[in-house]
């Protein structure tokens, strides 16, 4: 057999593989960016911006078959079977180029949906209602404060009806075990605010995404070349010499 053949079979094999631990790290990185998107969603306005997470999903899911297609057609040696292999990665990278593109749009437009909503969820705030839990959950798991800042809660209905000028104990720093959430304390509270650290949190899960797709976008570039250079030395290996002594 010839080393070429060797070489584009083995790189093959070793992509048909790496197609499966692909759609394994794909599906871990669209659930991370689901759960989290999930945990925040009601500071987010625009639900499309679970697209890109659903498309790394559905691209996982048909990586698998990729995978198996390919180990079947590299076996095989298939003219067909290549053929339909190097069809799918095609269709898998421009799939992959588009939600690259996707993320890098809703990363910009997370900090516009975060500004726009958040204060509002903070509005509604009454230490009991779903947008409460929502609120704690928030400043608890990221050490914030406020949309900007602790100082925000003074405008809100429920700081001005408690009456006791304190913020929610949510505020407080984890240290601080006897916190009470006065604002006289501001040592004991967490002052940043949660509106850039939620936008950083997002925009750095969605740049994690977007390096993963594109680092299996390149491996799908080296695919497609190694299935072209096993069709094409498959090709030439199907014609014979012509002799002139035929002729003669």
């Amino acid at each position: 057999m010839d080393c070429g053949v060797i070489t584009s079979k083995t790189v093959l094999l070793l992509l048909s593989l790496a197609f499966w631990a692909a759609a394994a790290g794909l599906s871990y990185v669209g659930a991370y960016v689901i759960n989290t998107y999930k945990s925040y969603d009601n500071f987010l306005q625009d639900k499309y911006a679970l697209l890109p997470a659903m498309i790394i999903i559905c691209i996982a899911v048909i990586m698998f078959i990729i995978g198996l297609i390919g180990c079947c057609a590299t076996f095989r040696e298939s003219r067909v079977g290549l053929g339909l292999f190097l069809a799918i990665i095609l269709i898998i990278f421009v799939a992959e180029v588009s939600a690259f593109v996707l993320g890098f749009v809703y990363r910009e437009k997370v900090k516009t949906d975060v500004q726009g909503t958040m204060r509002s969820v903070f509005e509604k705030y009454d230490g009991n209602n779903p947008e409460s839990s929502v609120v704690n959950y928030l400043q608890e798991q990221l050490h914030c404060c406020g949309v900007k800042n602790y100082s925000d809660w003074t405008t809100t209905q429920w700081f001005n009806s408690t009456g006791n000028n304190s913020v929610p104990l949510s505020c407080c720093r984890q240290e601080m075990k006897n916190c009470t959430g006065h604002l006289d304390q501001p040592q004991e509270l967490n002052t940043r605010g949660c509106a850039d650290e939620l936008e950083s949190g997002l925009q750095g899960v969605i740049s994690y995404a977007m390096l993963v797709i594109l680092g299996f976008a390149i491996v799908k570039f080296f695919g497609m070349l190694s299935v072209c250079v096993l069709t094409c030395r498959r090709e030439d290996s199907g014609y014979q010499p012509l002799y002139s002594g035929v002729f003669a």
